[in-house]
């Protein structure tokens, strides 16, 4: 794991957030996310977890209360800045068909007008973190990636500007369970070398005791708590233990499994 160093990257102060025809989809949620860290936001499908993912890069205004983010809220950040300040990476990946891996991977950095050298060398160095061969990979177009390559291409792109916080959106929630777990080890190792501020949303118990530092649950808009690995599996509360059991369950049912086959 990695170390955060105690100051506060994200700030949820009070925030609700409604559709456009008034239904809450956050109800005054306050949180707080460590620079350094990995936050997991873990919760069902319509808890909250991607609108609160949207509110810290403003693609979401939230209704009442702030969002801050590195000290300044996100009403006065300029959107554009803001949005490059923090690398996204989402399921779907949303490579740009008609570019290769090289131009899709540099596309921020050359908005940004960096040099053509640097930006040539931080592709290179991105895709040998991210297990993609440079000479190999760079010319090649979305279309001739497998899903996981694909995907490494995305958390390449999100990480391009070196940002200094990163957003993902389940990101390996479509890939199969065998290169999921490979990219979720992996993601973990640069995450040690990188020491991003990362806020990872995902519904697997099991991906979020993996990869969070802490773990912030969300059920029906609302913040249920936030927790180590290890209160984690210790709470009492009805919402958190359901999760809890279900990982319990899933240890019990493969020590079944491997007992059967022995």
């Amino acid at each position: 794991m990695n170390n955060p160093d105690g100051s506060i990257a994200i700030q949820f102060s009070n925030v609700t957030y409604r559709t456009a025809d008034g239904r809450p989809l956050l109800a005054h949620l306050n949180l707080q996310v460590l620079t350094g860290e990995t936050l997991v936001l873990l919760g069902r499908s319509g808890s909250g977890k991607t609108t609160t993912l949207k509110l810290i890069n403003n693609l979401l205004a939230c209704q009442e209360g702030q969002v801050i983010v590195e000290g300044k809220s996100t009403n006065d950040w300029d959107p554009i800045r803001l949005r490059r300040h923090i690398g996204y990476a989402i399921q779907e990946v949303g490579l740009f068909p008609h570019m290769n891996v090289e131009k899709n991977v540099a596309l921020v950095p050359q908005l940004e007008g960096w040099a053509a050298e640097k930006i040539h060398g931080r592709v290179e160095e991105l895709l040998a973190l991210v297990g993609l061969p440079p000479a190999e990979f760079r010319r090649r177009y979305p279309h001739q990636l497998s899903g996981g390559q694909r995907q490494r291409v995305g958390l390449a792109r999100a990480l391009a500007a070196d940002p200094p916080i990163l957003l993902m959106d389940e990101p390996f929630g479509a890939l199969d369970p065998v290169t999921r777990a490979d990219i979720q080890r992996e993601f973990k190792a640069l995450q040690q070398r990188m020491h991003k501020t990362v806020v990872f949303v995902t519904h697997d118990v099991r991906e979020a005791m993996f990869l969070g530092n802490r773990i912030a649950v969300l059920e029906k808009g609302a913040l249920q708590g936030v927790y180590s690995p290890t209160e984690f599996l210790q709470s009492k509360d009805p919402v958190v233990a359901e999760y809890a059991n279900v990982l319990r369950s899933e240890m019990e049912f493969m020590q079944e499994v491997r007992k059967a086959s022995r």
